[in-house]
């Protein structure tokens, strides 16, 4: 069956149309993409509040992992391979422009075996790849959460901020937070990555001083382990917070973002992020 688009639909639309992309305009007139993927338990609507601070050269793709928002019915996968798989499979059509990564936590693993994917079907590569609150895969401390009770879980989720303790709290929307999480952690928690020749593109560490997940005192000594990932720069950028800094801090992470992807985007007559 042949799938029908309104007339005025552009050819890059099309190809966007996937239910693991989510994008918030069409893209006609960016000559940068920025590919962001989310943290366990997480969903692309984590990142639909940075398209209002994005400028039009950039647009924004936020990948949406099925068991959440719209596609709470879509079956889940079962790891990590089969994971990046379906990424790679929704953004290959849409590397025309230059591009980066960013992932948060579980995302930050996701966006480097996606590179490593995308590199071995022999795509373009990102130009930068920003990974957020999370240690290098190899080096990341990994646990059995996933096999925990959910008394266990809820306090983990409560110890890394995120999750409102209303949420927790209300057993209903508990039950729901905590199966999707709970599968992201057993996701995260047995992967094991190969041995992977180390990336050609700079790599970006953000963190949040106080994370416990990596914080400032883990990405002294070599970013946290990625700088060994890469044949290219590695540059660490600490904010206050904890492992959720990006909400409080929403703005300048992306004015950090844009920045490394193209200094004109943060100087000048037109700075972004815009001023509210």
């Amino acid at each position: 069956m042949t799938a029908f688009f309104p007339p005025n639909t552009s050819a890059r639309a099309v190809r966007a149309d996937s239910p693991w992309i989510r994008r918030w305009d069409d893209g006609a007139a960016s000559r940068l993409t920025l590919i962001c993927l989310p943290h366990a338990g997480g969903s692309a609507g984590f990142y639909r509040p940075w398209a209002a601070l994005m400028p039009p050269e950039v647009e924004l793709l936020a990948i949406q992992y099925p068991g959440r928002e719209e596609r709470f019915e879509d079956p889940a996968v079962t790891g990590m391979d089969e994971l990046v798989t379906a990424v790679a499979d929704a953004v290959r059509p849409l590397l025309d422009r230059p591009y980066a990564l960013f992932g948060h936590s579980m995302g930050s693993a996701v966006a480097w075996e996606l590179a490593h994917e995308l590199d071995r079907r022999q795509a373009p590569g990102p130009r930068r790849l920003f990974a957020s609150g999370r240690a290098a895969p190899g080096t990341a401390v990994t646990g059995q959460l996933h096999r925990q009770d959910d008394e266990v879980l809820s306090a983990e989720l409560a110890r890394l901020g995120g999750t409102s303790g209303e949420v927790l709290a209300d057993p209903g929307l508990r039950a729901l937070v905590l199966g999707t999480v709970r599968h992201d952690y057993r996701i995260i928690e047995t992967y094991r990555p190969r041995p992977r020749p180390p990336l050609a593109c700079p790599i970006h560490v953000l963190t949040g001083g106080a994370d416990p997940e990596l914080g400032e005192e883990r990405c002294r000594e070599g970013a946290g382990g990625w700088a060994d990932l890469t044949t290219a720069r590695t540059e660490v950028r600490l904010f206050p917070g904890d492992h959720f800094y990006l909400t409080p801090r929403r703005r300048e992470v992306v004015a950090t973002v844009l920045r490394r992807m193209d200094p004109s985007l943060t100087t000048g007559a037109h700075t972004w992020p815009s001023t509210p």
